[in-house]
C-alpha cells in the first residue's frame, strides 16, 4: 500500500466544508490493530448526514465516511484476525468517529470487527450491511418477546428503504404474515410483494390521527425504522402484548403518547441500536444472517452498486427518500 483513493469530507475553522475524492497514503489512516483492504461498502442514511455540512453525526473532520465495510486483512496486530482473513464492520462509530469504509484501505481495532459468517460473501454482507443488520435486530426482538407466525400481521414502516425491506424479507422468510407500508405505493407495490410482502399499503393508512386512547387493534408486531409523529398512531393499533421494535428517525424524532397503550395493552417499545450493540448479539445474528434468515430476495432483488465518484448523487437520493433498496460501493480494482 503506497497510495489510495478515499471519500473524504473535510471542514475548516472558517466553518467552510468540502467533500470529494482524496489520493491518502497510509500514514494518514487513524490508529488500529487491523489494516483491510475494502473490498465493498454500503451506503446509508447516516452516511448521507455525514455529507453534509450540518448532519451533526461527524464528531470531528477531516473524516471518511462509510458505516459499514467488508474487506481481507492486510495487516494484523490483533490475535483474533490474520492476514487473508475475510471480514466485516458496522457501528462502532466507524464513518463517523473514525475513518470508514468510503476507502480503498481502512485500519479499525480488531475488536470491532466480525469475521465473515459462513454462508454470506463480502458482497452480500455489505448488501445487508448496518441496514439489514438493525432489521435482523429488530426481528430478534420482536421474537425473543413473544412474536410468532400464529400471532397476526407484522407491519413494516418505510418498507422501501434499506432496513424495511430487509425486514419484510426476512419475516417472510421465517413465515410471517408481513404488512409493508411505503409513501411510494404505486411506483413500489410489486417489488415489495416480490421481496415478500403479504400485502402493500400506502404510508397514510397507517398514520392518519386517531381519536382515544386506544384503537382497533391490528398489528402483532411493527418494526419501524421511520418514527417520528406516525409512531404514536402505530402504538394504539397494536395487539395485546406486541411490540414495536424502533430503530429511526426519517420520520422525525418527536410522537405522542400516552401510557394507555402500555398499560392497557401491555405493549413493548423496543430501541434498537446497532451502533454499539454486544458482540455476542451482533455474532449470533449475523450468523442467523448466514444461514436460517438469510434474505434471500433482498439480496437477489434490492442491490445496486456504484463507485466513488458516484457517491454524492447515491447519498443525495438517499436523504431525498428517493432510493430503493440497498445501494453498495465498489471499492475492488
Amino acid at each position: 500500500m503506497e497510495k489510495f483513493q478515499a471519500f473524504m469530507v473535510r471542514k475548516d475553522e472558517n466553518g467552510g466544508f468540502r467533500s470529494g475524492i482524496e489520493t491518502l497514503t497510509e500514514g494518514q489512516l487513524p490508529p488500529g490493530d487491523v489494516t483491510i483492504r475494502v473490498h465493498y461498502s454500503g451506503v446509508n442514511y447516516k452516511d448521507g448526514l455525514a455529507s453534509l455540512p450540518d448532519g451533526k453525526v461527524v464528531s470531528r473532520y477531516p473524516m471518511v465516511p462509510g458505516i459499514d465495510l467488508a474487506g481481507v486483512v492486510t495487516h494484523s496486530e490483533h490475535p483474533a484476525f490474520k492476514p487473508g482473513d475475510q471480514v466485516l464492520s458496522t457501528g462502532y462509530g466507524v464513518g463517523t468517529d473514525h475513518f470508514g469504509g468510503f476507502s480503498e484501505y481502512a485500519r479499525l481495532k480488531g475488536d470491532w470487527l466480525v469475521h465473515l459468517p459462513e454462508g454470506l460473501s463480502m458482497r452480500e454482507v455489505m448488501g445487508i450491511g448496518t441496514a439489514g443488520f438493525t432489521a435482523a435486530l429488530s426481528v430478534d426482538a420482536l421474537i425473543r418477546s413473544g412474536l410468532t407466525p400464529d400471532s397476526g400481521e407484522v407491519l413494516v414502516t418505510g418498507a422501501t428503504g434499506g432496513v424495511g425491506s430487509f425486514a419484510v424479507s426476512i419475516l417472510s422468510r421465517l413465515g410471517y404474515q408481513v404488512t409493508a407500508s411505503t409513501g411510494k405505493l404505486e411506483a413500489q407495490k410489486d417489488w415489495l410483494t416480490g421481496l415478500g410482502a403479504s400485502a402493500v399499503v400506502g404510508r397514510e393508512e397507517i398514520s392518519a390521527p386517531v381519536q382515544g386512547v386506544l384503537s382497533k387493534s391490528r398489528w402483532a408486531g411493527v418494526v419501524d425504522p421511520v418514527g417520528g409523529p406516525q409512531l404514536g398512531t402505530l402504538l394504539k393499533s397494536v395487539k395485546y402484548g406486541g411490540g414495536i421494535a424502533l430503530s429511526g428517525l426519517t420520520g422525525g424524532t418527536a410522537f405522542d403518547s400516552s401510557v394507555h397503550p402500555f398499560i392497557l395493552r401491555g405493549i413493548n417499545l423496543f430501541g434498537i441500536d446497532s451502533v454499539f450493540c454486544p458482540m455476542e448479539t451482533r455474532s449470533r445474528v449475523w450468523k442467523l444472517l448466514g444461514s436460517a434468515w438469510k434474505p434471500e430476495t433482498a439480496l437477489s432483488q434490492g442491490l445496486t452498486e456504484c463507485g466513488l465518484r458516484d457517491l454524492p448523487d447515491v447519498m443525495e437520493a438517499i436523504l431525498l427518500g428517493k432510493a430503493v433498496g440497498r445501494t453498495l460501493l465498489l471499492l475492488e480494482s
